[in-house]
């Protein structure tokens, strides 16, 4: 593993790049192409369903998966090609698993030392006293992880991945086993910590709120591959495809005929983000959708959540939309309502 004056003289432009990645297993194809990139200090989430490959993708970065083709670059220095991989202990790459892995039968503070190099473990402990002080946990040095509650342990999982100061850490559904309100919070700690540090991060996760409020950029897989990476705002305003629509989000898709910048549609016109001309599936968001009083559809369910209202309307022709708006219900199920398009351009995917 490099160390420190090594790591401070290097400057690189990426803190990961991904090109081409291919990996299978036996007769399986489970990584096909894949390239990902992200900055140096920044943070990439990586999203999608359920055996779509994220996890595999990690394991590739990490050196606990061997690649088929491609190339991987961590922080400047290539650690993977078809001829040759370099060992996970070389990378210097930290990773949070998803159970946390850590040792029942060792104190805080010893599962955290355990993430230094065998050589360092038997230094002064004061540097991982600060980092249990960093992520908040600096009482908790000498008690055992049965006595911890699920937060804490993360926590421990963390420290011990950042002990050695890798240039990349690398996180497996890190807050899957936490509850709600405790992973809203130990995120948000998470995020501010890696900021503060300058650590590039990639986690991966199927959690659409959680891939947008933590990454800089969004990388959604599907079978895979990555069908799209952009900025979170992006890859919701503007999804590659129909899959990623409906995927990042709520969609609803309505028929419509292009010609340019706008669609005729049963809403009326709808402008777009990209010139578009025939016959095309025209995205709508559930926000975008407004309902006023009139005659033109009902309301057939209401859901609401505190913070906000979910409708799900029906025009005469038994076609439904959702529509999202904010606060309490304004109608209640059997209302007759006008369905209305907010006027936010849009994107359209040609009709299949």
């Amino acid at each position: 593993m490099c160390d420190n004056k090594q790591k401070a003289e290097k400057t690189f432009e990426h803190g990961i790049n991904v090109r081409d990645l291919s990996v299978n297993i036996g007769p399986a194809h489970i990584l096909e192409n894949v390239n990902i990139t992200a900055p140096k200090g920044s943070c990439l989430a990586v999203l999608g369903p359920s055996g779509c490959g994220k996890t595999t993708l990690l394991r590739s970065l990490a050196g606990l998966q061997k690649i088929t083709s491609g190339e991987i670059t961590l922080s400047g220095e290539t650690v993977a090609t078809e001829q040759f991989q370099t060992p996970p202990e070389q990378r210097d790459v930290g990773m949070v698993f998803q159970d946390w892995a850590l040792f029942p039968h060792l104190t805080v503070l010893e599962n955290t030392v355990f993430g230094l190099p065998r050589t360092d473990r038997k230094k002064p402990k004061t540097q991982i006293r600060e980092l249990l002080e960093m992520v908040g946990i600096p009482e908790l040095a000498d008690r055992l992880p049965s006595s911890l509650s699920g937060g804490q342990q993360q926590r421990v999982a963390l420290a011990r991945a950042l002990a050695p100061r890798p240039s990349v850490l690398l996180l497996d559904e890190p807050f899957s086993s936490l509850d709600t309100n405790l992973r809203i919070e130990v995120r948000a700690e998470v995020s501010e910590l890696l900021r503060s540090l300058n650590v590039t991060s990639m986690f991966v996760t199927h959690d659409q709120d959680e891939a947008f409020a933590l990454g800089d950029q969004v990388a959604v897989m599907n079978e895979g591959q990555v069908v799209q990476q952009d900025e979170p705002s992006e890859v919701y305003r503007h999804p590659a495809d129909q899959w990623v629509a409906s995927f990042v989000g709520e969609a609803n898709t309505i028929q419509g005929v292009a010609s340019g910048d706008s669609a005729d549609t049963p809403l009326g016109s709808i402008n777009l983000c990209h010139q578009a001309h025939g016959p095309v599936d025209v995205l709508i968001r559930p926000e975008e959708v407004v309902l006023v009083d009139g005659a033109d559809a009902v309301v057939k369910r209401v859901d609401f959540f505190g913070h906000d209202t979910l409708y799900v309307v029906a025009s005469d022709n038994e076609e439904e939309l959702r529509c999202r708006t904010g606060g309490i219900p304004t109608f209640k199920v059997g209302d007759r309502v006008n369905i209305q398009h907010s006027g936010v351009a849009t994107v359209s995917f040609p009709s299949s």
